[in-house]
């Protein structure tokens, strides 16, 4: 006869292993093996770690879509370097070519961007402005001292068909379709009335 033909209870209450209580509890090492940074506490790996070989996800190929590619990257330039710098001090236009003629950019890799950073006693020199982007704060300054801005917009503004120079910057060319189908109906029923 065996012990689960007795009863379906037998067995049900067996004690737990007390593990770390000497050689007789089960396991003096408490199942954590012999010495190392695994037997310490606080000790903690990650979960793809390969004991230093490369790892399996490493070797696996790469594939899918991103968006970092197209990441549209500036060149930032502040109103207080254009306004300190010498080729600028009695006003003038500021376009890309100028700024790198004046060190102030590198090169016309990336498009342009300025920033009111407000020079000591604001700003009262007239510029003539001509680059990609112009953030709100200097565009109000620039306006304040007389100048003029015109932003070119970057690859991205022009595939969007999006005017910079314009109140209304909403994107003109949409690139993809509407996924709704109730808004298009909606858009229907309101151009026959």
């Amino acid at each position: 006869m065996m012990i689960h033909e007795i009863t379906a209870q037998a067995g049900r209450y067996k004690q737990r292993k007390r593990i770390g209580r000497g050689p007789g509890s089960g396991g003096k090492r408490a199942g954590r093996g012999q010495k190392g940074a695994g037997s310490r506490r606080g000790h903690s790996t990650l979960h793809q770690f390969e004991g230093g070989q490369m790892p399996m996800f490493r070797t696996m190929p790469k594939f899918g879509f991103t968006n970092v590619k197209f990441k549209t990257l500036f060149w930032i330039v502040n109103i207080k370097d254009i306004v300190e710098h010498d080729d600028f001090k009695n006003g003038g236009t500021v376009d890309a070519d100028a700024l790198i003629k004046a060190g102030l950019i590198r090169d016309t890799s990336r498009d342009v961007k300025i920033l009111g950073n407000v020079p000591e006693g604001g700003l009262k020199t007239k510029l003539t402005f001509n680059v990609s982007r112009v953030s709100g704060q200097a565009r109000k300054l620039i306006e304040d001292a007389g100048g003029s801005v015109t932003e070119t917009g970057t690859r991205r503004d022009r595939v969007r068909g999006i005017d910079r120079n314009s109140d209304d910057k909403t994107p003109k060319n949409l690139t993809k379709k509407l996924r709704r189908p109730n808004l298009e109906r909606r858009q229907a029923a309101k151009a026959k009335k």
